[in-house]
């Protein structure tokens, strides 16, 4: 009776043993197989790709998203081995996978959403309208400096720090404007006015003055620009306002940050010198009438 109980207690714990290596451990094995293999690619891919990058001097963006590919191939692969490990989800996956009709709608989802962000950023990277690194605008609303192009999504860091994060498919739709992409310089500009009473030669020479010093300026100008003797900085009268002259100044910087912290700190500046020198910014006067009722 005893030898019955314990050789029965033995089989029940052989099943037990055996599905839970079947559902869990072996699952699990695989998962966290997969998890080591995609970092050590991870790892050996970045170690490579950053070297390439600095002595073949191409971009690394590219490689960026090849390394986020590898990780989705190499997490399916587990998935897949996982789905046909277990018995139960191997004649469901036969039994969804048989109908064409389910496999077309799943099909159809895949390529309404997340494929099309795939595609799209398949797009991104061979066509490369902007690359990891660069400082762009999309669509007036957003601006920063790639971080990284997924999968699924493009990573922005703005100038607060703070990511953004935007679908291949849109952003592969939207208007986009690159600080980086040939020529890194940029040209600031400084517009402002002043009174009709005011000498504009002189308040054109205070720009002028206050441009070339600033430690972040540029000049721009070729061999033969010097040549003819044309100014450093090139200021023009826009127009005439209601109560000013107005003009501008173009200011040339390295990049567009240099050319952001170039035009606020002129503008602080050249207002400090129209005040020592008696150049008037004219600013809307309100002529108040009182009357007795």
């Amino acid at each position: 009776m005893i030898t019955g109980l314990t050789l029965n207690g033995l089989l029940q714990w052989l099943s037990w043993s055996s599905r839970l290596q079947t559902y869990v451990l072996i699952p699990l094995g695989i998962f966290l197989l997969a998890v080591v293999v995609t970092k050590i690619f991870r790892r050996l891919m970045h170690r490579y790709f950053e070297q390439s990058s600095h002595t073949l001097r191409v971009d690394p963006t590219r490689y960026k998203f090849f390394k986020n590919a590898v990780s989705f191939i190499i997490f399916l692969i587990a998935i897949t081995i996982i789905f046909f490990t277990i018995p139960e989800l191997q004649t469901l996956g036969v039994s969804l996978f048989a109908g064409a009709g389910i496999l077309a709608i799943i099909i159809g989802f895949a390529s309404q959403a997340a494929f099309a962000n795939i595609i799209s950023g398949i797009f991104i990277v061979s066509s490369k309208p902007f690359r990891v690194g660069d400082y762009i605008k999309v669509s007036d609303e957003f601006f920063g400096t790639v971080e990284d192009i997924t999968l699924r999504h493009t990573v922005i860091r703005n100038n607060e720090n703070r990511r953004i994060i935007i679908p291949n498919a849109l952003i592969n739709s939207q208007t986009i404007i690159n600080s980086n992409i040939i020529d890194e310089k940029v040209c600031s500009l400084i517009e402002l006015g002043i009174s009709y009473d005011s000498d504009i030669d002189k308040a054109i020479a205070i720009i002028q003055e206050e441009t070339k010093k600033h430690p972040l300026f540029l000049d721009n100008r070729t061999d033969e620009d010097k040549e003819e003797g044309r100014p450093e900085v090139v200021v023009r009268v826009m127009g005439f306002g209601e109560s000013s002259v107005n003009l501008r100044a173009y200011a040339w910087a390295a990049t567009s940050f240099d050319g952001f912290v170039l035009r606020t700190d002129l503008f602080k500046s050249i207002k400090k010198r129209f005040d020592t020198e008696g150049i008037e910014i004219p600013f809307p006067y309100r002529t108040i009438v009182m009357k007795n009722q």
